[in-house]
């Protein structure tokens, strides 16, 4: 079609097949080719003159469209190999926490400035679903039982479940708790909590029993009525986000999860992934306070110096 539009422009099949860069004999007959496609004449030669025939005038804008839009979907393609103008799609499981992940997107985007990050917001069983589908790219996630056959996680970090409660709670005053010390307490539940099982196996048997007070899918609903003091939580250590929680640990039942970056067993990662989200990439840089995040004594305030996975004490 390039042919034929250099021929349209100088109406000269000589100076036509220059521009293209290809001999005369070359470009008549890709003509041809395309006028026996078409099923007649593009062109009329006459006397040594040459114009373009009622069907030649009536293809040479549609004809100019399709190379233009050709030529625009190579260069977006360009664009997105060199990781401008392309996008990261990637899911992340409800109750995760921002600041794990956060500095490393922050810096990706910074690096990257051309690529549109999406994030897609889920429970773990959406999650797998929208990568199965090829909805997204790759996904963070924790998910207690095995995976789906096809898909394949990558482990990234290991969070431990805290107590979370307000500053002037009983439990603040310590530095652990034990399962038991639950017995009574006013009780905030995260329904998206994907351990929630597994607590309440722990709960039954240490013989204690919660006083239920709120159940909500929303995580900083919850954790502000645990700030205020209207009773507590299990909280991942990394998921906290409202100003004025304190977290402790509970000595006796050391429950953690295992967040995952998880994508589709033998499927090809675009260069986006490869680059951006390789999970050694999104493993946090160490804490400069490792006592005091192993010892799970930390409130909400001030992120720690050089770690991107709490708060300071």
């Amino acid at each position: 079609m390039g042919y034929f539009l250099a021929a349209s422009q100088t109406l000269h099949f000589t100076r036509a097949a220059a521009l293209c860069g290809v001999t005369q004999p070359t470009l008549t007959r890709v003509i041809q080719k395309l006028e026996r496609e078409l099923g007649a004449p593009l062109f009329a030669r006459e006397r040594g003159t040459t114009h373009l025939t009622a069907l030649g005038r009536m293809v040479q804008p549609r004809i100019e469209d399709i190379v233009a839009r050709s030529r625009s979907v190579r260069k977006q393609a360009s664009l997105h190999l060199r990781l401008q103008g392309s996008d990261l799609r990637l899911g992340v499981m409800c109750s995760l926490g921002p600041q794990r992940f956060g500095a490393l997107l922050g810096r990706f985007r910074a690096a990257e400035r051309g690529v549109d990050i999406s994030l897609a917001d889920a429970t773990p069983d959406r999650l797998a679903e929208l990568l199965l589908q090829g909805d997204l790219d790759a996904a963070l996630m924790v998910q207690p039982e095995a995976y789906h056959e096809r898909l394949k996680p990558e482990p990234l970090y290991v969070e431990r479940f805290l107590v979370a409660c307000a500053p002037g709670h009983p439990f603040a005053a310590r530095r652990s708790i034990t399962m038991r010390d639950m017995d009574g307490q006013s009780y905030l539940s995260r329904i998206n909590c994907e351990h929630r099982d597994v607590l309440r196996e722990h709960l039954s048997t240490a013989g204690a029993r919660l006083a239920s007070a709120c159940r909500s899918e929303r995580e900083d609903w919850i954790q502000c009525l645990v700030a205020a003091g209207m009773g507590v939580c299990f909280l991942p250590e990394f998921s906290a986000v409202q100003s004025g929680l304190v977290l402790r640990p509970v000595e006796d039942a050391p429950i953690a999860r295992q967040v995952c970056l998880v994508t589709v067993a033998g499927r090809r990662w675009s260069g986006t992934l490869r680059r951006g989200a390789a999970p050694h990439a999104l493993r946090s840089p160490r804490c400069k306070r490792p006592a005091a995040c192993a010892a799970g004594i930390v409130s909400i305030g001030t992120a720690h110096e050089g770690c991107a996975t709490g708060p300071a004490s």
